[in-house]
């Protein structure tokens, strides 16, 4: 029997296979070995593959996309209602399978090796902010505890530490002196390994075309642009700019029946790092708007007229990612204009 369509639940080591015919008969139903993986499929004619999108599975999507098969990657929350029965291996791999065929299924672009790779990059650097922020506040509590209080902000940190670590007449004990001193070095380092990962990722945009078109729009910069045409993968598996907020869970969340709809606040569903760079870069250019309302732009002015900051946030941030995905996808140039030329014409 001919495979057309194969499931695979990924492990570490061992990962499940369950594949079926053209007429939904199981053809192939079986474990392997990480090892193995290749070597089999190898064997096998060119066929549907579908694949959870988790760990490990842009790896294996190329791997076998090397092979001639066609590689689909779905979410988890979309492959679970396929699960017949209790969960496990060999339920999860069949229902992937089965998810895969379903006509109308949303499937996740596979991202290339240097795309995983400037993400990578973009985690560490997060993983140093937090580090950062957390060895701060602790720096800051600690000296509290002695009376000395330090106004909020690393820079004020190290500005401050190393007055208080010569003056001789707060009362610090020797002790504390040096778990300072150690504290204050370890914050040091942590700022220095952010600098330097924000140095990589902007070489990498640099020479990253997509990603220097999308700094032009207002309220991205070098590291949301970056993040975001590394994200997005293949702009056009995208049926249009709508579903790029959608999919970052900047639109509002609803449910209802009978046509009786309710909105709710924003699903915040997707890549939370993704979404919290866009709004922080759009809270940016509120900001700037306030200071010099002068050079608001139309759409802004009157949207912060008659919404919320908040509200007006989270929208902005909805737009410029619309506008990257048209950008990326179209292979075109920012024009701030363009909508205004449009209509003029």
């Amino acid at each position: 029997m001919k495979i057309t369509t194969i499931g695979i639940d990924l492990a570490k080591a061992v990962l499940q296979v369950h594949g079926v015919d053209k007429h939904g008969k199981v053809a192939l139903r079986k474990q392997l070995k990480r090892k193995d993986v290749l070597g089999v499929f190898a064997n096998l004619e060119p066929c549907l593959i579908g694949m959870e999108a988790c760990g490990s599975a842009h790896y294996w999507a190329r791997k076998l996309s090397e092979l001639g098969h066609t590689v689909r990657l779905m979410a988890p929350q979309f492959v679970k209602p396929y699960v017949k029965t209790n969960k496990s291996d060999r339920n999860d791999a069949e229902a992937i399978c089965e998810a895969v065929g379903r006509p109308n299924m949303r499937f996740v672009p596979v991202k290339t090796a240097p795309m995983q790779a400037v993400l990578a990059l973009h985690r560490a650097r997060q993983g140093f902010v937090k580090a950062r922020t957390a060895q701060a506040n602790q720096i800051r509590g600690l000296l509290a505890e002695f009376g000395i209080v330090i106004a909020k902000g690393i820079g004020h940190i190290a500005k401050r530490l190393p007055e208080i670590l010569e003056d001789v007449e707060n009362g610090l004990p020797g002790m504390m002196r040096e778990l300072l001193l150690r504290l204050g070095e370890n914050l040091k380092d942590m700022d220095r390994q952010v600098g330097e990962l924000e140095r990589q990722i902007m070489l990498w945009h640099r020479a990253n075309e997509p990603s220097r078109k999308l700094e032009a729009i207002v309220g991205i910069g070098p590291i949301t642009a970056s993040a975001l045409v590394a994200t997005l993968g293949d702009a056009n598996s995208f049926k249009n700019a709508r579903q790029v907020p959608a999919w970052l869970g900047m639109v509002p969340r609803h449910e209802g029946t009978g046509g009786n709809v309710k909105l709710g606040g924003i699903s915040k569903r997707g890549d939370a790092y993704l979404r919290t760079l866009l709004i922080h870069g759009a809270r940016a250019v509120i900001a700037h708007t306030e200071r010099k309302p002068d050079h608001t732009n139309e759409w802004l002015r009157k949207l912060l007229a008659r919404r919320n900051k908040n509200v007006a946030t989270v929208a902005l941030a909805a737009k410029n990612a619309r506008i990257a995905w048209a950008l990326v996808a179209h292979e075109r140039s920012y024009q701030h204009d363009y909508v205004a030329t449009r209509m003029a014409a």
